[in-house]
Parts: structure tokens; C-alpha cells; sequence
């Protein structure tokens, strides 16, 4: 394990508890990304569906980080799963509570900016 990324590793990690936290309980992952109302059947196939692409892009960055491989293409991903919930929080975030825009709007800011600096960091 001499080149095991630990940054991708952590990264892979924190994306891979989330989407294994959507897909076990979909609705206390969504309580704790700011939602306090109760999700429609529409809404939790949503987050389920969130629950699976986080899942893959986090194991697929730990697996990568792991075997010393290039993990820049698994941050890309990464970022930019975070940008299409930006874009569609953007959306309707007049419709969103507080605690919705700052946690899941600044959640996907966040993750954007660390999915770019693993994407465009030095290959190991």
C-alpha cells in the first residue's frame, strides 16, 4: 500500500457512508442534509437513486485510492455529481428552507471544490 492515495481514499469514504446511508434510510439521510418534511414515494425513489450513484463513485474512488491507482477521473465524477444537484437545487431554491440551501446547496459547493482539486492534482 505504498501508493495509497489517502486523500482519494477519504474523499471515496465520505461519498461512499452517504450513498450507503441514502439507500439503507433514505429518509433520515434525507433529514440530516436539511429536508424535515416527509419525501413523497417520487421523492424517495429520488433519493434512493442518489443513494446508488454516490455508493459507486465512493467505492470506486476507495477501490482506486487502495491499488495505487489514478483516482483523478473517480474526483471528476465525483464533482460532478455535485454539480448537477447544484444545478438542480439552483433550481428551485427559492423553494428550499434555509437549512436545505445551506446544508445541501453548500454541501454540493463543497464537494464541487473537492472533486476539482482531485481531478486536476498531479497524477501520483
Amino acid at each position: 500500500m505504498a501508493n495509497l492515495d489517502r486523500a482519494g481514499l477519504l474523499a471515496g469514504s465520505i461519498r461512499l457512508a452517504s450513498g450507503v446511508s441514502f439507500l439503507v434510510s433514505p429518509l433520515k439521510a434525507n433529514r440530516f442534509w436539511g429536508d424535515r418534511s416527509d419525501p413523497d414515494p417520487t421523492t424517495r425513489l429520488l433519493l434512493r437513486s442518489m443513494g446508488y450513484r454516490d455508493a459507486l463513485i465512493g467505492g470506486a474512488l476507495v477501490v482506486t485510492s487502495i491499488r495505487g491507482r489514478d483516482t483523478r477521473r473517480w474526483f471528476l465524477a465525483s464533482g460532478g455529481a455535485d454539480a448537477a444537484d447544484l444545478l438542480g437545487g439552483l433550481a428551485v431554491h427559492d423553494q428550499m428552507s434555509a437549512s436545505q440551501r445551506a446544508i445541501g446547496l453548500g454541501g454540493a459547493v463543497v464537494g464541487i471544490g473537492v472533486g476539482l482539486w482531485g481531478a486536476v492534482r498531479p497524477r501520483r
